[in-house]
């Protein structure tokens, strides 16, 4: 039982768990026993983060099966090991060695020291975001639902987008709030800060600390922070103008309204496609440059210990670095001064590589059972579900069983990760102290 695995069960058994609470007649609004599909498929859902559903969410489960589902969301954000390590810390259990080395397999950060105070960090930011971003909402949703249903509806879609899942109470989505300057700022600065990492942000604190302090040294920033943060904001711009060209035209999504709702929609389509899964408009209806376009940027996804999926902001930025070396004619990759070692080119490399295997094999098994739709929403909806995203074009509803299955197989794909399920699958690898000779072959 490597650490791979226990990761790999752990989710296993959330998702089990989760399923039996919703199927139980006191989460449905029917006074029935829930269909253990429905309830699989939106407890898979929510525990990955993503947001797909089969049924309307909002008026298919009851406020209790809704609780359920923000429970399952803040746990499949936080993440198995994480929420685990932090319950025996508030059992008084020992922080043992391996639970170090979990936490280290799960952030990708060679870091041991200070593991405890990491997970603590982790519970407390997303406890101030979260409440900060229902406060936000609240005036918004309590106009329109009342006291009472109003926090709720703050509180859930607070919890939804800073974990990146994309779950919606209304029916349309967010699409009735596309104008709402409130909605679009909170749901966009939870869904970026979520997607950003706990890393990124903890080294933020800590730059801001260090300003405060008054010290004359000048903070250092990790080339994780750097390659992150600038990743992120180049794919947001890129994204915003990209959406606003194909679709300000479009009558069906943002065309016919000013400059500066059509701006604001764009953008928000950006942010969310970052696997957050929100929608102010209408993703089915989109242009099919639009399309495209979203695919490519949920297949990239959000940055690595962030509550999104997808290939990771870094990988796509080493990739993009190695590619521009080779055509420098360098053997060597140098982002921001600093070298990147072999093995995370290797890395990247695979996860690329494996992703796109997975995305690909899926979207032909779906064609396969759903030939009716069109090639673009099938892969909309693969990639989508891979990158723990959530976004739809409509048909996730009106695939076959069959096709939603594999939908649940890839969104929990998505959120444990490729290299992580393969290295659960494969057990501990095999060293040996036999080394080859080098030899070149042509490439290109």
């Amino acid at each position: 039982m490597n650490i791979a695995r226990t990761i790999c069960l752990g989710f296993l058994g959330v998702i089990l768990v989760g399923t039996l609470a919703l199927m139980l007649p006191i989460t449905g609004t029917s006074g029935n026993w829930n269909s253990p599909f429905v309830a699989l498929f939106t407890t898979t859902s929510a525990v990955c983060v993503t947001g797909l559903s089969i049924v309307d969410v909002g008026s298919y489960f009851s406020f209790w099966g809704q609780l359920a589902i923000a429970i399952e969301i803040q746990i499949g954000g936080l993440g198995y090991m994480t929420l685990t390590t932090f319950l025996m810390l508030l059992l008084g259990r020992k922080f043992d060695f391996k639970q170090k080395l979990a936490i280290q397999d799960g952030f990708d950060r060679p870091f041991l020291q200070g593991s405890k105070n990491l997970i603590v960090s982790i519970i407390y930011t997303t406890l101030i975001f979260e409440v900060l971003g229902a406060a936000i909402v609240l005036p918004t949703f309590v106009a329109e639902k009342g006291a009472v249903m109003g926090l709720w509806y703050a509180i859930f879609h607070s919890v939804s987008a800073w974990n990146n899942a994309g779950f919606a109470l209304p029916a349309n989505g967010l699409i009735n709030y596309q104008t709402s300057i409130p909605i679009n700022f909170a749901i966009s600065m939870l869904i970026i800060g979520g997607g950003l990492g706990y890393q990124t942000l903890v080294e933020i604190y800590l730059a801001i600390s260090h300003r405060l302090q008054g010290r004359s040294s000048r903070f250092i920033w990790s080339l994780n922070f750097k390659v992150t943060v600038s990743t992120t904001l180049l794919l947001l711009c890129i994204g915003t103008v990209v959406i606003f060209v194909t679709e300000h035209r479009n009558l069906a999504t943002i065309g016919g309204r000013d400059l500066a709702h059509q701006l604001t929609a764009a953008w928000f389509q950006s942010v969310t496609t970052r696997t957050a899964g929100f929608n102010t408009i209408d993703n089915g209806k989109m242009t099919m440059a639009g399309l495209f376009v979203t695919v490519g940027l949920m297949f990239v996804g959000a940055s690595p210990a962030g509550t999104g999926g997808g290939i990771k902001t870094t990988t796509l930025a080493i990739l993009a670095s190695t590619t521009r070396s080779a055509l420098l004619g360098k053997s060597t990759v140098v982002m921001f001064e600093r070298l990147v070692p072999t093995e995370l080119l290797v890395k990247a490399v695979a996860v690329v590589f494996g992703s796109a295997g997975v995305v690909i094999i899926s979207a032909v098994a779906i064609a396969f059972n759903d030939p009716q739709f069109i090639a673009i929403k099938v892969l909309f909806e693969v990639v989508s579900a891979f990158a723990t995203v959530g976004l739809s074009t409509g048909i996730t509803a009106q695939l076959s069983l069959a096709s939603q299955v594999i939908l649940v197989v890839l969104m929990y794909i998505g959120r444990v990760g490729i290299l992580i399920l393969i290295s659960a699958a494969i057990g501990k690898p095999r060293l040996s102290a036999v080394k080859y000779p080098a030899e070149n072959l042509l490439v290109g």
